[in-house]
Parts: structure tokens; C-alpha cells; sequence
């Protein structure tokens, strides 16, 4: 049977071993948001966590409206993610989130991929609209990975309560289809997707989870 003071050895180095092992498991990542990513700020990472990198971009007729990048510490696993989606009006949004571990294994700021422009033979009804949940679709024709006629509905919190941001339709990769998911400016939007064919795909499946948020809307007004 171990004494005090042989229990007080036991423990120290219980708790030298845990330090040790936490220090060599931790690591440091680039931390940064939006304009801030070009600076040299960094975050220590738990074991359990990952670095990871994320860049968004809203384009329109091929001009860049708004790229949003962001670096650091995953909450908690982090998983990749990469897809691209063009609606209608000429409207284009691309997200790419990466993750690794290592130190400073982000720092690198790594380009969106290029959308190809060559047309794959699918076609999707197209629009966009940031003022009501509807709008008039046009035939767009589909190209490069893009080969789903998707459907998004987005929504912003204010005070616990959703209001409508924006819907669009239009062609996606798979990648895109049956998200739910926060983007720029905290616009949470989930998305729809159909199999490659002409036709507007139907509404109901994902309009029927934001329709109550926009009629509380109409209501408070």
C-alpha cells in the first residue's frame, strides 16, 4: 500500500505525463477571418480538433462580388467540402472548406478550383431572388461538374426568428444537393436537388421547412 507521500509522486507525475502528451498532441494553426487572412495570427488547436480553411465566393456575369475567407481550429471533426452552384441572372457561388493537421497546415491560401464552361448536355430551370420566395425561371444550360438541377432556400436569425435571404434554382455539383448549412453574412440555407433533366424540380420538399419562418415573417410586419 502506497503512503502519502508515495501517492503525491504517483500523482505528479500523472499530471507531468498528461502536460507532456497534451504539448505534443496540440498544435497551432492560422487563425484569421475575412480580410484579416493575409496576417500572421495563429490558434493552438486541441488533439481533437483540425485546422481548417475555408473560402466562399459570390460572382456575377464572372465578376467577383464578395469572397469571404476564414482559417483556424475546427469545433470539433472537421470535414471537407467542395461545391460550386450557378444560378440564374448570372449569378455563380463557389465554397471550399479544407481541413488538415499539422502546424500551421492552413497558412496557404488555396485557390478556388476554376468552373469549367464547357456545357455537359444538362439543363435546369435558373433564377435568383433576395426579396420574395419564388421567382421566374429561365433553361440553363449546365456545364463542367455542375450536373444537378438544385433548388436553395436561405434565411438569416434575428432574435431566434428566421426571415427569408434568398432562393434560388439552378445548376450544382452533387456536392451541393441536400445541405443545410451557415454561409456569408450568417445566411443559413439549405438545398434541393433533382436528377439531370429539363423541368423545375419540386418545391415543396424544402419550401415547406422556411414557409412558417417567412409567414411569422409576413405576420410582424
Amino acid at each position: 500500500m502506497l503512503g502519502p507521500s508515495n501517492l503525491q509522486h504517483v500523482f505528479a507525475l500523472c499530471v507531468s505525463a498528461a502536460f507532456l502528451l497534451t504539448t505534443v498532441e496540440s498544435y497551432v494553426c492560422t487563425s484569421c477571418s475575412r480580410k484579416q487572412c493575409r496576417s500572421n495570427l495563429t490558434a493552438t488547436c486541441a488533439p481533437s480538433q483540425a485546422c481548417f480553411s475555408l473560402q466562399q465566393e459570390f460572382s456575377f456575369s464572372g465578376q467577383q462580388i464578395d469572397l469571404v475567407q476564414e482559417k483556424g481550429c475546427s469545433l470539433g471533426a472537421c470535414a471537407p467540402l467542395a461545391f460550386s452552384v450557378t444560378f440564374g441572372d448570372r449569378t455563380t457561388f463557389s465554397y471550399d472548406r479544407r481541413c488538415c493537421q499539422g502546424k500551421q497546415c492552413n497558412k496557404e491560401n488555396v485557390p478556388l478550383t476554376p468552373k469549367s464552361s464547357n456545357p455537359n448536355g444538362i439543363e435546369c430551370p435558373a433564377c435568383y431572388n433576395e426579396t420574395n420566395l419564388s421567382c421566374n425561371p429561365v433553361h440553363l444550360q449546365c456545364t463542367g461538374a455542375e450536373t444537378k438541377c438544385i433548388e436553395v432556400v436561405g434565411t438569416v436569425t434575428i432574435n431566434r426568428i428566421p426571415y427569408f435571404a434568398l432562393f434560388g434554382m439552378g445548376c450544382a455539383t452533387e456536392s451541393a444537393c441536400n445541405l443545410e448549412l451557415s454561409i456569408v453574412n450568417g445566411t443559413n440555407v439549405r438545398s434541393y436537388c433533382v436528377g439531370p433533366k429539363s423541368g423545375s424540380p419540386p418545391l415543396m420538399s424544402i419550401t415547406s421547412a422556411v414557409l412558417p419562418a417567412v409567414f411569422l415573417l409576413k405576420v410582424l410586419l
